[in-house]
Protein backbone atom coordinates (compact mmCIF):
# COMPACT_ATOMS: atom_id res chain seq x y z
CA UNK A 1 0.00 0.00 0.00
CA UNK A 2 1.73 3.02 -1.11
CA UNK A 3 1.73 6.24 1.23
CA UNK A 4 1.49 9.99 0.29
CA UNK A 5 4.14 11.86 1.85
CA UNK A 6 3.40 14.82 3.51
CA UNK A 7 4.71 18.29 1.73
CA UNK A 8 7.82 19.76 2.80
CA UNK A 9 7.30 22.29 5.40
CA UNK A 10 7.30 26.00 4.75
CA UNK A 11 10.96 27.94 4.61
CA UNK A 12 10.55 31.18 5.54
CA UNK A 13 11.74 34.37 3.60
CA UNK A 14 15.55 35.06 3.45
CA UNK A 15 16.89 37.98 6.19
CA UNK A 16 20.03 39.76 4.04
CA UNK A 17 22.04 42.54 5.79
CA UNK A 18 23.30 45.21 3.54
CA UNK A 19 26.30 47.38 5.24
CA UNK A 20 26.92 50.99 3.61
CA UNK A 21 29.41 52.81 1.77
CA UNK A 22 33.25 52.10 2.70
CA UNK A 23 31.95 50.08 5.05
CA UNK A 24 31.73 45.71 5.80
CA UNK A 25 29.54 42.85 6.81
CA UNK A 26 31.43 42.96 9.76
CA UNK A 27 30.42 46.55 10.96
CA UNK A 28 28.87 47.19 14.08
CA UNK A 29 25.43 47.38 13.15
CA UNK A 30 25.45 44.42 10.92
CA UNK A 31 26.80 42.17 13.57
CA UNK A 32 24.35 43.36 15.97
CA UNK A 33 21.36 42.79 14.33
CA UNK A 34 22.69 38.93 13.07
CA UNK A 35 23.17 38.42 16.25
CA UNK A 36 20.23 39.53 17.59
CA UNK A 37 18.06 37.47 15.36
CA UNK A 38 20.19 34.63 15.47
CA UNK A 39 18.58 34.41 19.26
CA UNK A 40 15.42 33.52 17.56
CA UNK A 41 16.78 31.49 15.19
CA UNK A 42 16.72 33.28 12.44
CA UNK A 43 19.09 33.34 10.35
CA UNK A 44 20.78 37.05 8.60
CA UNK A 45 23.07 37.02 6.30
CA UNK A 46 25.83 39.38 5.70
CA UNK A 47 26.30 40.35 2.12
CA UNK A 48 29.78 41.94 1.09
CA UNK A 49 28.83 44.72 -1.29
CA UNK A 50 32.21 46.15 -1.40
CA UNK A 51 32.11 44.98 -5.15
CA UNK A 52 33.71 44.65 -7.45
CA UNK A 53 36.11 45.97 -5.53
CA UNK A 54 35.96 49.07 -2.72
CA UNK A 55 38.67 50.98 -4.99
CA UNK A 56 36.23 50.52 -7.91
CA UNK A 57 32.98 50.40 -6.41
CA UNK A 58 29.70 50.55 -8.25
CA UNK A 59 25.69 51.12 -7.35
CA UNK A 60 25.06 48.85 -9.90
CA UNK A 61 27.20 45.76 -8.71
CA UNK A 62 26.00 46.34 -5.35
CA UNK A 63 22.66 45.82 -6.99
CA UNK A 64 23.24 42.95 -8.71
CA UNK A 65 25.41 41.18 -5.98
CA UNK A 66 22.08 41.67 -3.76
CA UNK A 67 19.79 40.75 -6.74
CA UNK A 68 21.70 37.04 -6.67
CA UNK A 69 21.48 36.62 -2.98
CA UNK A 70 18.12 36.81 -3.21
CA UNK A 71 17.92 32.84 -4.48
CA UNK A 72 15.86 31.67 -7.14
CA UNK A 73 12.27 33.26 -8.11
CA UNK A 74 9.90 31.08 -5.79
CA UNK A 75 12.20 32.50 -2.73
CA UNK A 76 11.37 35.56 -0.74
CA UNK A 77 13.26 37.64 1.34
CA UNK A 78 13.67 40.42 3.75
CA UNK A 79 16.21 43.34 3.54
CA UNK A 80 18.03 45.60 5.86
CA UNK A 81 20.17 47.77 5.18
CA UNK A 82 22.21 50.93 6.57
CA UNK A 83 22.95 54.16 4.51
CA UNK A 84 24.23 52.93 0.80
CA UNK A 85 22.79 49.52 1.89
CA UNK A 86 19.63 51.39 2.72
CA UNK A 87 19.69 52.87 -0.61
CA UNK A 88 20.22 49.49 -2.59
CA UNK A 89 17.46 47.70 -0.48
CA UNK A 90 14.66 50.17 -1.44
CA UNK A 91 15.57 50.18 -5.02
CA UNK A 92 16.17 46.37 -5.60
CA UNK A 93 12.20 46.40 -3.72
CA UNK A 94 10.79 48.80 -6.19
CA UNK A 95 11.76 46.44 -8.66
CA UNK A 96 11.95 42.98 -7.62
CA UNK A 97 9.17 40.82 -6.09
CA UNK A 98 11.07 38.36 -4.12
CA UNK A 99 11.20 41.52 -1.60
CA UNK A 100 8.59 41.44 1.31
CA UNK A 101 9.59 43.55 3.56
CA UNK A 102 12.72 46.37 4.43
CA UNK A 103 14.64 47.91 7.49
CA UNK A 104 16.29 50.91 6.19
CA UNK A 105 18.91 52.65 8.79
CA UNK A 106 19.72 56.15 7.53
CA UNK A 107 19.21 55.15 3.57
CA UNK A 108 21.53 57.10 1.47
CA UNK A 109 18.69 58.70 -1.16
CA UNK A 110 19.87 60.61 -3.71
CA UNK A 111 23.62 60.14 -2.97
CA UNK A 112 25.08 61.79 -5.25
CA UNK A 113 24.09 65.21 -4.43
CA UNK A 114 24.33 63.90 -0.41
CA UNK A 115 28.10 63.03 -1.19
CA UNK A 116 28.59 66.76 -3.06
CA UNK A 117 27.09 68.66 -0.36
CA UNK A 118 29.49 67.07 1.90
CA UNK A 119 32.78 67.23 0.04
CA UNK A 120 32.45 70.82 -1.13
CA UNK A 121 32.30 72.18 -4.90
CA UNK A 122 36.56 71.84 -4.18
CA UNK A 123 36.43 68.28 -3.32
CA UNK A 124 33.62 67.07 -5.58
CA UNK A 125 35.48 68.67 -9.00
CA UNK A 126 38.83 66.90 -7.56
CA UNK A 127 37.15 63.94 -7.86
CA UNK A 128 35.58 64.63 -10.89
CA UNK A 129 39.16 65.39 -12.53
CA UNK A 130 41.60 63.73 -10.50
CA UNK A 131 39.35 60.15 -11.18
CA UNK A 132 40.14 59.26 -7.26
CA UNK A 133 39.47 60.98 -3.55
CA UNK A 134 40.62 59.64 -0.58
CA UNK A 135 38.01 58.12 2.06
CA UNK A 136 38.08 56.11 5.25
CA UNK A 137 37.46 52.46 4.85
CA UNK A 138 35.78 51.63 8.14
CA UNK A 139 35.93 47.99 7.86
CA UNK A 140 39.82 47.69 7.28
CA UNK A 141 40.56 50.54 9.26
CA UNK A 142 42.88 52.23 6.57
CA UNK A 143 43.13 55.10 4.08
CA UNK A 144 41.85 54.00 0.44
CA UNK A 145 41.10 55.89 -2.82
CA UNK A 146 37.81 55.30 -4.52
CA UNK A 147 37.21 56.37 -8.20
CA UNK A 148 34.80 58.34 -9.30
CA UNK A 149 33.14 56.05 -11.87
CA UNK A 150 31.04 55.54 -8.69
CA UNK A 151 29.18 58.75 -9.43
CA UNK A 152 28.88 58.22 -13.34
CA UNK A 153 27.35 54.64 -12.03
CA UNK A 154 25.22 56.32 -9.97
CA UNK A 155 23.52 59.15 -11.07
CA UNK A 156 22.71 56.44 -14.42
CA UNK A 157 21.04 54.60 -11.92
CA UNK A 158 18.86 57.91 -11.02
CA UNK A 159 18.18 58.39 -14.65
CA UNK A 160 17.00 55.42 -15.55
CA UNK A 161 15.45 54.15 -12.42
CA UNK A 162 13.98 57.58 -10.96
CA UNK A 163 15.19 60.15 -8.17
CA UNK A 164 12.95 58.02 -5.88
CA UNK A 165 13.09 54.23 -5.51
CA UNK A 166 8.66 53.26 -6.03
CA UNK A 167 8.67 50.90 -3.02
CA UNK A 168 5.08 49.25 -1.97
CA UNK A 169 6.34 46.85 0.23
CA UNK A 170 5.99 47.67 4.55
CA UNK A 171 9.17 49.68 5.19
CA UNK A 172 10.54 50.70 8.50
CA UNK A 173 12.62 53.50 8.50
CA UNK A 174 15.28 54.63 11.09
CA UNK A 175 17.33 57.60 10.68
CA UNK A 176 18.73 60.04 13.30
CA UNK A 177 18.27 64.07 13.77
CA UNK A 178 21.83 64.69 14.05
CA UNK A 179 22.91 62.74 10.70
CA UNK A 180 25.73 64.99 9.29
CA UNK A 181 26.24 63.10 6.30
CA UNK A 182 22.62 61.29 4.96
CA UNK A 183 20.33 64.71 5.06
CA UNK A 184 17.05 63.02 7.39
CA UNK A 185 14.75 65.52 5.00
CA UNK A 186 15.03 63.30 1.90
CA UNK A 187 14.07 60.44 4.41
CA UNK A 188 10.87 62.39 5.50
CA UNK A 189 10.55 63.45 1.76
CA UNK A 190 10.39 59.99 0.46
CA UNK A 191 8.19 58.43 3.74
CA UNK A 192 5.65 61.24 3.48
CA UNK A 193 2.21 59.69 1.81
CA UNK A 194 3.43 56.43 1.32
CA UNK A 195 1.41 54.30 3.66
CA UNK A 196 3.55 51.19 3.25
CA UNK A 197 5.97 53.22 5.58
CA UNK A 198 6.92 53.99 9.23
CA UNK A 199 9.48 56.59 10.04
CA UNK A 200 11.42 56.67 13.26
CA UNK A 201 13.15 59.45 14.14
CA UNK A 202 15.92 58.96 16.64
CA UNK A 203 18.41 61.42 18.38
CA UNK A 204 21.39 59.87 16.92
CA UNK A 205 23.65 60.62 14.06
CA UNK A 206 24.67 58.97 10.89
CA UNK A 207 25.72 55.65 12.59
CA UNK A 208 23.36 54.77 14.98
CA UNK A 209 25.45 52.97 17.25
CA UNK A 210 23.52 54.70 20.69
CA UNK A 211 20.00 53.79 18.63
CA UNK A 212 21.17 50.00 18.09
CA UNK A 213 18.78 48.94 21.29
CA UNK A 214 15.75 50.88 19.67
CA UNK A 215 16.63 50.12 16.20
CA UNK A 216 16.58 46.38 17.57
CA UNK A 217 13.15 46.15 19.59
CA UNK A 218 11.47 47.90 17.06
CA UNK A 219 13.14 45.71 14.01
CA UNK A 220 11.96 42.78 16.25
CA UNK A 221 8.26 44.24 16.40
CA UNK A 222 7.99 45.03 12.62
CA UNK A 223 9.53 41.75 11.45
CA UNK A 224 7.35 39.64 13.26
CA UNK A 225 4.97 38.78 10.49
CA UNK A 226 8.06 37.79 8.40
CA UNK A 227 9.33 35.27 11.06
CA UNK A 228 10.67 37.76 13.94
Amino acid sequence: MSTVSPPPPPVGPRWLYLHGFASGPDSTKGVAVSRHFEQQGIHVERLNLRVPTLEQLRLSAILETTRKALGGPEDRAVLLGSSLGGLTAARLAAEDARVGALVLLAPAFHVVSQLRRRMGEAGWNHWRTSGWIETDDFAEKRKVRIHSGFIDDAEEMDARLGGWPDVRVPTLLIHGRSDDTCDIRYSRQWAEGRRYVKLVEVEDGHELTASLPRILSESEAFLRPWGA
